[in-house]
């Protein structure tokens, strides 16, 4: 194909300056499709949903003393449970780094194929799925529900209504319920909903979910990714011309027409494109999106239009793919007769794909070689040194030791660093190992001590030397260590 028979895009209509500022919402009702696309939502919604739901239910053993739930968060311990890792207030850091592994990993699927995450696994999209699922079961697709205003009866369409935002509330009553059982006891806390014995903040944010979840789910579906989400806008900055989104190639669509005007023209060997103006892929669009007028920031890339596309095509007995998985610059690159290419593989990509693995890799070793036993040190402020009666230097620190296991640990502190160094534990230890005081922290809790710290040498002109503490399990013989400094005049 030359230049002079390349096949421009329709030109977008030009913009009133007197139009409103704001215009009045259209409410959508998408029609159901059928395809790859659509299988593929049905399958991420069921696993998604299955997980969310169901996950507070599943069990893990941590051993006497620990809660069973495999995910729980703690706030009344400050405690995070996944499984076999446990996370404790001081190791935050876990925390901002699966932050940051999230936004790294939204980055890569953006320059990969644009919004994958807002069409397919958005709680937004998941849930708004659902509903509408549960509105076309009720109620019909748009065109059945077009008949019914003309031919059913008043009482027919008031319980069909009814029946809907009956089902709405109950989806949006367990989405709700299910959130608060991450932090808690799921079939405890179920039991005590069910029996009205629960906390009253759990009945709180229940209900504070389930008004949320009704809300935007089943009444601002769209307005929430058009004018609530900050993403669509962010990720207009993160893209390039090799990612690829939902496309009409309009290089072999247009020019558009009826399905008998197109064959008409084709009969009369007259170029005419494979686009019939049947609008299928306006309908099946969850937010109004006309792809056909290229890139919008109200799409969120979920391929419905392209099954919808595609049984159109197949009617029609034309080739599908109308609409598709494509690159504006391919588009471009087949009107002048050069093959389409793909780049997966670029600088981009490679770079988010290295830092979701050395972020990955940090994690994952830090995770594994962490011990169960901790210890920080503060050192006081006022005053930082006292000189006894008998010469010597005092310094004074609070120690806090971690025992992050299930079963109760001896422990023997030591001091390091300062020479003739005698240490002393306020409130007396009976216990000693190897002259070192031995103190027990219980189960899964911290324990937390004033140390006193003495030495009758003299200190280097500095007058401020590094101290470390150390505390050893008596049984296992792992040690933990904190630094410091013991101060002078």
């Amino acid at each position: 194909m030359n230049m002079a028979t390349k096949v421009e895009r329709l030109e977008e209509p030009e913009y009133d300056d007197d139009a409103p500022l704001y215009e009045a919402r259209r409410k959508i009702y998408p029609i159901a499709v059928h395809g790859t696309f659509r299988r593929i939502k049905w399958a991420l919604l069921i696993v998604t949903l299955g997980i969310y739901y169901l996950l507070p239910f599943l069990r893990w053993d941590r051993g006497p003393n620990a809660p069973s739930q495999a995910v729980l968060v703690d706030l009344a311990n400050g405690r995070f449970y996944f499984f076999f890792i446990e996370i404790w207030p001081q190791e935050i850091y876990y925390v901002t780094g699966l932050l940051i592994l999230a936004a790294l990993v939204l980055f890569l699927m953006n320059a990969v194929a644009g919004r994958l995450w807002c069409g397919y696994l958005c709680p937004q999209t998941v849930w708004t799925d659902l509903f509408q699922a549960i509105e076309r079961m009720v109620e019909g697709d748009p065109r059945e529900r077009r008949e019914k205003l003309k031919t059913a009866s008043r009482t027919q369409r008031v319980f069909e209504a009814a029946a809907k935002h009956t089902l709405w509330l109950m989806v949006a009553w367990w989405t709700g319920g299910a959130w608060v059982l991450y932090f808690a006891d799921a079939p405890t806390l179920v039991w005590q909903l069910f029996t009205g014995t629960a906390p009253l903040v759990a009945y709180l944010w229940i209900a504070i979910l389930t008004f949320t979840t009704y809300v935007l789910a089943g009444h601002m579906r769209e307005q929430v990714c058009t004018y609530m989400c900050p993403w669509p806008r962010i990720q207009a900055a993160l893209t390039d011309e090799y990612a690829f989104n939902v496309t009409y190639r309009y290089d072999r669509g247009e020019p558009r027409g009826s399905f008998k005007k197109s064959e008409a023209l084709r009969a009369a060997g007259v170029p005419s494109g494979d686009c019939i103006d049947c609008k299928q892929c306006v309908a099946a669009c969850p937010t109004g999106v006309d792809i056909r007028l290229g890139s919008q920031l109200a799409c969120i890339q979920c391929g419905l239009c392209i099954d919808a596309c595609d049984t159109v095509m197949n009617k029609v007995g034309r080739p599908t793919g109308l609409i598709a998985y494509d690159t504006e610059m391919n588009v471009e690159r087949r009107q002048q007769g050069l093959a389409p290419v793909a780049k997966v593989f670029r600088a981009r990509t490679l770079l988010y794909a290295g830092l979701i693995v050395v972020v990955g890799g940090i994690m994952v070793a830090t995770l594994a070689m962490r011990g169960s036993e901790g210890v920080s040190v503060i050192h006081d402020r006022n005053p930082l040194f006292v000189r006894l009666s008998d010469g010597s230097l005092r310094n004074a620190y609070t120690l806090r030791i971690v025992n992050k296991q299930s079963l109760p640990r001896r422990f023997a502190i030591a001091v390091d660093g300062v020479p003739e160094a005698q240490l002393e534990i306020v409130g007396g230890i009976s216990e000693t190992e190897n002259g070192h005081p031995v103190v027990e922290v219980g189960p899964d809790q911290t324990y937390e001590l004033r140390a006193l710290v003495s030495t009758h040498a003299k200190l280097p002109a500095s007058a401020s030397l590094p101290v470390t503490f150390s505390v050893t399990d008596v049984i296992g013989g792992e040690t933990t260590t904190a630094p410091d400094h013991f101060k002078g005049p």
